[in-house]
């Protein structure tokens, strides 16, 4: 009977110690909407993509024209002239396609101009959610946004890489 009440204040002991760490979350989107630089930024990114969008659009259209003209004249161009036309045509959309990479593709002056306007206000969120854990006294906070659970804030004794690399035998950097 002893051993079965020290068991279980043990277990009670454990279960009280992890019920301690505090946690919390924030909603990201909602916050990042309030905030008035955020949305300029957005409507900036916004603007420069229906511009950049624009001019995509219209060089494609301009493609398409050359090849219908191209279609129709077909039979009146000589071998020389067909070749001639059929590269221009493929220049033309491959010069498109070019400006399109460069403008929206992985890295491209969007993302570019994204990382520049909205990057700042999102690490002022990021320190604002670090200051609200630390003074709350919260071991971590979660992002709500969307389906997906993003871990915000972590206080940094939580963390138990170096104990797992020593349970494997490997010994820790000196830096974490």
């Amino acid at each position: 009977m002893k051993k079965l009440f020290l068991v279980l204040a043990v277990l009670g002991l454990f279960s009280f110690k992890a019920s301690a760490q505090r946690f919390a979350y924030v909603d990201s989107e909602y916050i990042l909407k309030q905030v008035p630089e955020y949305a300029a930024a957005e409507r900036q990114v916004k603007g420069l993509s229906d511009q950049w969008q624009k001019m995509v659009d219209e060089r494609l259209s301009e493609v398409e024209r050359l090849y219908k003209t191209y279609q129709t004249d077909r039979v009146m161009l000589s071998p020389q002239q067909r070749v001639e036309r059929e590269q221009q045509i493929v220049e033309k959309e491959k010069a498109a396609k070019d400006f399109q990479r460069q403008k929206f593709g992985f890295e491209g002056e969007l993302f570019v101009q994204r990382m520049k306007l909205i990057k700042p206000v999102q690490d002022r969120v990021a320190q604002a959610v670090q200051a609200v854990a630390e003074s709350s006294q919260l071991d971590v906070i979660f992002d709500k946004q969307g389906t997906q659970v993003m871990m915000l804030f972590a206080n940094p004794r939580l963390d138990k890489s170096n104990e797992v690399l020593q349970r494997l035998g490997i010994r820790p950097a000196q830096d974490n």
